[in-house]
């Protein structure tokens, strides 16, 4: 026992000093900006690079919230896979030396058969009408998590097969790192998807309060910032974080009053068979109809008024905003310790100014899993038009069975007439 925990000792002492050096990442802002700005301090230039293509980036978000829901799926599939390719890019330049057999390819390979699963996943969940309609499909959906399983096994046994003398160990970090950053980044890309299918509104609100929160901090920061928050992150103050917090909240507010007028972004997305597109079309829910509400008396008397008219959703966006400014940017202090650990400052400079796709989404993950939490823990009730999509996939006499079960239910519960019994 003791040599045990001299040896614990002894591990709990070394430094990061045994982590080969990542490579810096270059500077890729545009000649035209470096012209631009030359006269400029480090630090207003900065400033200005990551004004200018923040703003290139939100019209760019603007565009494709236009194009529809579907463009805007294939963008969180874009992202995730850049992130997970900045992520598994840190862990190739970290061990390159050792020139591990099939890292690489079997990296790539896992994502494909993580991805396979879950949007398989979604269009069994989604998409049942469209598939009844094709036997292919018909059968790729029946054994489809079969089908996933062998994939998956299919690429264990070849990280098996990889196996070298002398670095089983580092074999073994590589292993349970690509699958770590399947974890993050696949799975929570997906939690993102499902927001969306629940309606446009559960997806632009949580991801633009984590941005205005982001963008406001930087600047309450920049102008004000004295005292240090966090270690992991020396630049970030807590003049940013409150500055950032109330912001939010209000922005999220505001901005969720706006996304509720219009069915656009309130309807679940859905797709139609017949005209092969997605449609957001519906009678908007209670959550997003205007309604009159009594204002505490300590508010009445500042404010003058007695009632409030306002939509249900932005009480819920008051939950979603303050998760965002206070529990997203644990998020980014994560990505921070990583970097650290890996002796980087970004994870790579995709972006100029911001460094790479990860950088800017490391706090929109861990926010997509909360909106799904509390999806489904506080909004989402029965759903009767995806039970009847289950229900048509099934078999004539499975359907018959289920339908004289209903009926004997209801007449039992009085809601049919004992004569319609036959």
């Amino acid at each position: 026992e003791v040599d045990l925990e001299e040896r614990l000792h002894e591990l709990d002492l070394r430094s990061d000093s045994d982590i080969p050096d990542v490579p810096p990442p270059t500077d890729s802002t545009p000649e035209i900006l470096k012209r631009a700005l030359s006269g400029l301090s480090a630090r207003w230039k900065n400033w200005w690079i990551r004004g200018i293509l923040s703003l290139a980036m939100i019209s760019g978000f603007f565009l494709i919230i236009y194009l529809g829901s579907f463009m805007l799926m294939l963008l969180v599939l874009s992202i995730q896979v850049k992130c997970y390719h900045e992520i598994i890019t840190i862990g190739y330049r970290v061990y390159h030396s050792y020139d591990l057999p099939w890292f690489r390819s079997l990296s790539w390979y896992f994502l494909l058969c993580v991805n396979y699963f879950f949007y398989g996943e979604t269009v069994a969940d989604y998409f049942a009408t469209f598939v009844q309609r094709r036997e292919q499909l018909q059968f790729l959906i029946r054994y489809h998590r079969f089908i996933s399983f062998a994939l998956y096994l299919t690429g264990f046994c070849m990280f098996v097969l990889s196996l070298v003398k002398k670095h089983y160990r580092l074999q073994f970090y590589m292993f349970a790192w690509t699958h770590v950053t399947l974890l993050i980044t696949v799975t929570q890309s997906h939690l993102v998807i499902q927001n969306l299918f629940e309606g446009m509104i559960w997806f632009l609100v949580p991801i633009s309060s984590v941005i205005c929160n982001d963008i406001t901090a930087y600047i309450f920061g920049f102008f004000f910032g004295r005292t240090p928050l966090i270690k992991l992150s020396p630049k970030k103050t807590w003049e940013g974080f409150i500055g950032g917090f109330f912001s939010t909240v209000v922005f999220g507010f505001i901005f969720s009053y706006f996304l509720a007028q219009h069915q656009y972004f309130v309807c679940p997305v859905e797709y139609n068979s017949e005209t092969n597109r997605f449609v957001t079309e519906c009678e908007p829910s209670e959550l997003f109809q205007m309604k009159k509400y009594s204002l505490p008396p300590l508010l009445q008397a500042v404010l003058g008024w007695e009632t409030v008219n306002m939509y249900p959703f932005q009480m819920h966006s008051f939950a979603l905003s303050t998760f965002a400014s206070l529990i997203g940017p644990f998020g980014g202090f994560f990505a921070s310790g990583f970097k650290r650990a890996f002796k980087i400052k970004d994870f790579a400079d995709t972006i100029p100014g911001h460094g790479g796709i990860m950088d800017r989404f490391d706090c929109q993950y861990l926010m997509a899993t909360f909106v799904h939490v509390y999806i489904t823990s506080f909004i989402r009730g029965p759903n009767p038009s995806k039970l009847l999509k289950q229900l048509l996939i099934l078999q004539p006499e499975q359907q018959l069975s289920v339908y004289k079960t209903l009926k004997s239910y209801l007449v039992e519960k009085g809601i049919l007439q004992p004569s319609l019994r036959g």
